[in-house]
């Protein structure tokens, strides 16, 4: 009983301290933002069409191969995680919160080494990630098969 207590007085001073954020204009920063970086992402590919005997999936292949590295080097300088803080999901939707979710791990771990640091841990978020798309392609695709 005396344990129910004390977890209940910590979880309303946790409710106290947690900052109070406005539905509205979080969706809103989210919605802007995910729809400037996606369209930031088609001014790309269009720009790559501009290369003559580029077709459109190597178009599209650049495309993502330039959003994943200039979200990585932007995590890396700091600037994405500013992005982040402000649109929430709208950052962590495209290809580029992707790339921001392995190379946050990947600075923060550098420290402890090649193999127990950077390679063990740059896919502590994306890991998951990788797992439930390929059961779920799996899954989908057995029920395609069968159906």
């Amino acid at each position: 009983m005396e344990s129910f207590e004390r977890d209940k007085r910590y979880n309303e001073y946790l409710k106290s301290r947690i900052p109070k954020t406005k539905a509205w204009p979080s969706l809103f920063h989210a919605f802007w933002i995910g729809g400037l970086i996606c369209l930031f992402g088609e001014v790309v590919k269009d720009l790559l069409m501009l290369i003559p005997n580029m077709s459109l999936d190597n178009a599209a292949i650049w495309e993502s191969i330039i959003l994943i590295a200039l979200a990585s080097i932007l995590t890396g300088i700091g600037i994405y995680d500013k992005i982040g803080a402000y649109a929430g999901a709208g950052s962590i939707i495209p290809i580029t919160g992707f790339s921001n979710s392995i190379t946050s791990p990947a600075l923060e771990y550098k420290r402890e080494g090649m193999i127990f640091g950077l390679c063990a841990k740059m896919f502590t978020i994306a890991g998951p990630v990788i797992v439930t798309g390929v059961v779920a392609s799996i899954i989908a695709g057995a029920l395609y098969l069968i159906f």
